[in-house]
């Protein structure tokens, strides 16, 4: 029977250990100054140990954490949006069948509610959300204004996707040189820009040209979009993002040069 002095030497140590074996958590584990009469082992909390504690830390730069980080956040957010308004609709829809509300009143309530609830679901966006917002935005004006009956709208949607992709993608990938007038943006991304947006709205200008949705005087259509495509490049590579995106000024720059050169064809 012990009489109730410390114990001179420390039990092992106990360790969690990751799956890889870096240790995790040391708890260390020792006998207080207690005495007892039956054989039993008695649990205290973990002390303070000398060693050095490792601890496992998330791979990646911080701005890849933060882009993930934000990723997560809003795609939470956009499937919790998605999930209330599904709700709302299923709630005023059962309403309706059970004869409790109007149907027509029933759709005013619910173009009311729609719109309100969405509006108060942007605090939770994170501000990785505004450029593809934009992007989604400027799709369905085209969309809606020029359909697939004039080159303006394929021209601005072909600088905004491919041109304004490529830019970005083979700018930060090699672009070491950065343009005087822009530390933010550089030579390979802007030659990127003219190259790849020109090649790609004279591709699909082709495309919906065989479709019979337009027909083109193929060496003034190639003269127009080289235009289009300068003046694209320019605007975005102006040092002006902080107050406006890319996604924006690149297709309204397109689709104001597009309409002076295009016209109403």
């Amino acid at each position: 029977m012990w009489s109730g002095g410390a114990v001179s030497s420390p039990q092992p140590l106990l360790r969690s250990r990751a799956l890889w074996g870096t240790p995790l958590f040391p708890v260390d584990l020792r006998l207080g100054p207690f005495s007892f009469s039956s054989p039993s082992l008695l649990l205290r909390k973990a002390s303070p140990i000398s060693s050095p504690v490792r601890l496992l830390r998330p791979r990646g730069s911080p701005a890849a954490l933060a882009a993930t980080a934000a990723l997560v956040q809003d795609g939470g957010a956009a499937a919790l949006v998605l999930a209330g308004a599904y709700s709302l609709v299923r709630a005023f829809d059962t309403l309706t069948e059970r004869n409790l509300i109007e149907r027509s009143l029933s759709r005013k309530v619910v173009h009311v509610l729609s719109g309100l609830l969405f509006m108060s679901s942007w605090p939770i966006f994170r501000e990785l959300l505004r450029g593809p917002l934009y992007y989604v935005v400027v799709l369905m004006f085209c969309s809606v204004v020029f359909w697939r009956d004039s080159p303006v709208g394929v021209v601005s949607l072909a600088m905004m996707s491919g041109g304004d992709g490529f830019a970005d993608i083979l700018g930060r990938r090699y672009g070491a040189t950065k343009l005087p007038y822009n530390r933010q943006k550089s030579w390979i991304g802007s030659i990127s820009m003219f190259i790849f947006g020109f090649f790609f709205s004279i591709g699909m200008l082709y495309y919906f040209s065989a479709f019979g949705c337009f027909h083109l005087d193929w060496d003034k259509a190639v003269e127009r979009v080289a235009v289009v495509s300068l003046a694209a490049t320019v605007v975005e590579s102006l040092p002006v993002t902080e107050f406006v995106d890319d996604n924006i000024s690149v297709p309204l720059t397109s689709m104001l040069t597009a309409s002076l050169l295009f016209g109403s064809h």
